[in-house]
């Protein structure tokens, strides 16, 4: 695209997260000329997912953008007139934080397949030769030094089928160190004296054992492409506000889904999992036959509770924990409930909120399967570039590393005018809509953000078998500590088209009170095994093998008011990035109000229009029939190709 763009527009919209794609779609729609640029290289800001390669150039990326400093842009200064002033937007994304990530997989590109014991022979040399140094350039593809720089997203991945790799059943210990990642360098740690070699069982004690691939980094960089690894990790409610958004907009058509399959409980140690529908109830093996009636009775209740105030109206100020004792459900059903169902707080959620919360899981069960949530194929990442190809269709304009440098006000009104971008162009417009993300430490001075603490795993294996090994999970881990958060998990297998075949991926996440690693690592060493530190014992050799982790904590400004930022204009309106909350209902809730603050007589995303009945702007218009109705279209500015995102 060229340098330089038109210099009027409607609307001028920076960060293409998924509150500002919502916002661009339904703009678009309704006839505005709609900018929508991104200073990143790829589209959805920190709702945006990677491949493997391209995670670790994010990744790098951001340790660049902490040590180096910001490129020279053009000035801008004399671009402002006596009559305005400017707001400097941030040089800097500062909303990722103590990034860590550990290999714990081989390093080498010759081991892949090992049976328990026959490390002995040559641990030594892995530890001593492999590790210790970077991975030399000839033995990954190009790709793994590569950076997204392309206003393209990366290519779907499409299996091949002579890149599938078999995984059997068994256990091993694969190398002896592991390798850190810590915001500007890598350090190796060597494991401590009781987990070496010749404190293991020999080969002839594990005869018995069974064989099991191992799948090592180069392979994991080999097929790159077979992930797409979301920053925020979210699942799509059926009967959720996005999910009807989609469908009316007629933008679904864009994405595909799949029904999470299955709805776990951790309790006691183990991971179950947790009957849904009625048949499910009745089929399960965990619960007595009293507890299945006890729990259809109050699940029976929950589904029209506010019929019946009397039932909860003396406990509307209690725990929903509390109320569930005097209900006289086992301590099984009410960990089932309060965990896997509510999927709330022990030392937080109300009565009124925790049968709120249960009823809205109880009516989106049906809808789409058995359980009350989808996720999209290709990550959460997919969703708001879904939202951006609906833009660009009716004339929206995309520039991806086009880095906004101020936003220009007029002294008198106090309304923005413009925009300077970084090639100094001055860019016009009524309305502004920026990302939280690209507002500067002086106009965010007295906000306080919350934090989200964040995992992104790779195993081997499922957390719970089960006869299909193409399952999706969520997982709730209740806190240890009262007054913790609770983790839920996400376990997502190949068919998502997340990870390449053979592996899980794996996401955590929680309300940060520490580092990410800090808040999340008691809760991974309860469920995987780290290959350097595999033991032999049964209960280790039931937990899936934890080959890699990322550890980050993201920022959450979803609770931000916008009288908090300090000198905006009256039409310049904020988007928050991602809340730590299951569902994007917060996301769709923001960009429908700015929608309706700035065009209040508009429909918000309409159904699309019969392709027949669309007229352009300055084609010959023909005399409507009576009894029907056109829709008019803003001229593109741009060969339709330039502006339709991949």
């Amino acid at each position: 695209m060229a340098d330089n763009l038109p210099t009027e527009f409607d609307v001028v919209i920076i960060g293409t997260g998924l509150p500002e794609s919502i916002l661009a779609a339904a703009c678009s729609r309704s006839g505005q000329r709609v900018l929508h640029v991104d200073s990143r290289s790829y589209y959805g800001g920190n709702w945006a997912s990677f491949s493997f390669s391209g995670l670790l150039s994010w990744l790098k990326e951001y340790q660049q953008n902490s040590d180096t400093k910001e490129e020279t842009a053009a000035a801008w200064e004399d671009l402002v007139h006596e009559t305005e002033e400017a707001i400097a937007l941030c040089k800097k994304d500062e909303t990722i934080q103590h990034t860590e990530v550990f290999c714990y997989t081989s390093q080498n590109a010759e081991d892949s397949v090992y049976e328990i014991g026959a490390l002995q022979k040559n641990a030594s040399s892995v530890a001593s030769s492999t590790l210790t140094k970077p991975l030399h350039s000839a033995e990954l593809p190009e790709e793994r030094h590569s950076h997204i720089t392309s206003n393209e997203m990366p290519a779907k991945y499409t299996p091949k089928s002579d890149s599938k790799i078999s995984l059997e059943e068994t256990d091993v210990e694969e190398s002896l160190e592991k390798e850190k990642y810590c915001g500007d360098k890598t350090c190796v740690h060597p494991v401590s004296d009781g987990d070496k070699v010749e404190n293991k069982p020999t080969v002839e004690d594990n005869m018995n054992q069974p064989k099991r691939s191992v799948i090592t980094y180069p392979q994991m960089v080999k097929e790159s492409r077979g992930f797409n690894i979301d920053l925020v990790s979210k699942l799509l409610y059926s009967q959720g506000s996005l999910i009807d958004l989609l469908i009316k907009s007629n933008v679904s058509r864009y994405a595909e889904f799949k029904n999470v399959t299955r709805i776990l409980a951790f309790r006691e140690g183990k991971v179950e999992q947790v009957p849904c529908s009625r048949a499910d109830v009745f089929n399960s093996k965990e619960l007595t036959m009293v507890e299945k009636r006890m729990l259809m009775k109050f699940l029976t209740f929950c589904v029209d509770y506010e019929q019946h105030p009397d039932e909860y109206q003396d406990f509307q100020q209690c725990l929903f924990s509390e109320y569930l004792k005097t209900k006289k459900l086992t301590p099984n059903l009410q960990h089932f409930i309060l965990h896997s169902i509510a999927m709330t707080s022990d030392s937080s959620c109300t009565t009124l909120d925790g049968l709120k919360a249960t009823k809205n899981f109880l009516q989106c069960l049906g809808r789409f399967g058995n359980t009350p949530f989808l996720f999209p194929l290709y990550g959460q990442g997919e969703i708001p570039q879904c939202f951006c190809r609906m833009c660009a269709v009716f004339g929206g304009i995309y520039c991806l590393r086009h880095k906004i440098q101020c936003l220009v006000v007029d002294k008198e009104s106090g309304r923005c005018k413009a925009v300077i971008d970084h090639f100094g162009q001055r860019i016009n417009a009524n309305y502004f809509i920026v990302e939280d993300s690209y507002l500067s430490k002086e106009t965010c001075s007295t906000v306080q953000y919350k934090q989200i603490s964040r995992a992104v795993l790779i195993t081997d294996q499922s957390i719970l078998k089960a006869d299909s090994d193409q399952q999706i999970s969520i997982l709730i881990v209740p806190p240890v500590e009262p007054g913790a958060c609770s983790v839920r998990v996400t376990e997502l297998c190949s068919s998502t088209m997340t990870c390449m075949k053979g592996t899980y991926l794996v996401h955590l996440s929680c309300e940060s009170s520490k580092t990410a690693r800090e808040d999340l690592e008691s809760v991974v060493k309860k469920l995987f095994t780290p290959l350097a530190e595999t033991e032999v014992d049964k209960e280790e050799l039931r937990k899936p093998r934890l080959l890699w982790a990322l550890y980050f904590n993201m920022r959450d400004s979803s609770g931000v008011s916008r009288s908090s930022y300090c000198g905006l204009p009256c039409n310049v309106y904020v988007c928050s990035g991602p809340d730590s909350g299951l569902g994007s209902e917060h996301a769709v809730k923001l960009a429908e109000t700015v929608f309706r603050e700035i065009f209040p007589s508009e429909e918000f995303c309409p159904p699309p229009p019969n392709p027949e009945d669309i007229i352009f702007d300055g084609d010959d218009k023909q005399p409507d029939a009576p009894g029907t109705s056109t829709v008019t279209m803003a001229k593109p500015l741009y060969p339709r190709e330039t502006m339709i995102p991949p």
